[in-house]
């Protein structure tokens, strides 16, 4: 066994213990695996420990990544998320190779993201990102811009909203977290009163998964703890 296999495995188990620590259905919490600057090889790693669900935060490598393994590995049957910033000049790209996309803030990008979605494909699934904390230096939409926001994605047929995303301010305290990701719990559940689809709440790193999955997280973004420090001189 590898090392991405054992350590995926920890983090499995540390996820169904957070489950029931705090009361959640086991298996309610789904790993999304970060794998932006890791080699195909890592990721065939971490698919041979049984890993589905891969997140990439560079367009063009991660689409270079998605045709790889459909060219080559068909049979993982692996979902790709893009869960880094979307300039104008890349959505035709992230249209064409994801299955999902977290970070969507604006009207013009899930309009981008509509009209370049091949019908082939079917729609993608997509989250709003959510500037919870209110720093200007972060991307996200603001609370009070979310629900117009999203009366646009779900007038998009090429789009299907499934919730939100966040990065929170870094604090380190529990309570501090907690706190911090009720406020995306609670935008959540709002949007789950108004449309159908609603189910998925993106937010949990490795310091502050705990407290993510305590407040509601459905889907936790993991990646050094799974494939080690990241090479940022591959980009």
């Amino acid at each position: 066994m590898t090392s991405i296999q054992q350590n995926i495995e920890l983090i499995t188990t540390q996820i169904a213990r957070a489950e029931q620590n705090c009361g959640r259905v086991q298996g309610e919490v789904q790993l999304l695996a970060v794998s932006k600057t890791k080699p195909n090889e890592a990721i065939i790693q971490a698919a041979l420990a049984g890993q589905r669900q891969f997140g990439e935060n560079y367009v063009q490598e991660g689409a270079s990544k998605v045709a790889f393994f459909n060219d080559h590995h068909p049979e993982f049957d692996l979902e790709w998320h893009f869960i880094g910033p979307i300039q104008s000049n890349k959505t035709r790209v992230v249209a064409e190779h994801f299955d999902w996309v977290h970070t969507i803030d604006r009207a013009k990008t899930a309009q981008r993201l509509n009209d370049q979605r091949p019908s082939s494909m079917g729609p993608l699934q997509v989250l709003i990102q959510v500037n919870t904390s209110e720093e200007a230096t972060k991307s996200g939409a603001q609370i009070d811009q979310v629900f117009e926001l999203a009366e646009v994605i779900d007038d998009l047929p090429n789009l299907v909203l499934r919730g939100v995303m966040s990065i929170p301010a870094n604090v380190s305290g529990y309570e501090e977290q907690l706190q911090a990701f009720m406020v995306l719990r609670e935008v959540n559940n709002k949007l789950a009163a108004q449309y159908a689809n609603i189910d998925t709440l993106s937010m949990g790193m490795s310091g502050d998964m705990d407290a993510a999955i305590a407040a509601g997280s459905t889907m936790v973004r993991i990646g050094t703890a799974i494939f080690g420090a990241r090479d940022y001189g591959q980009q």
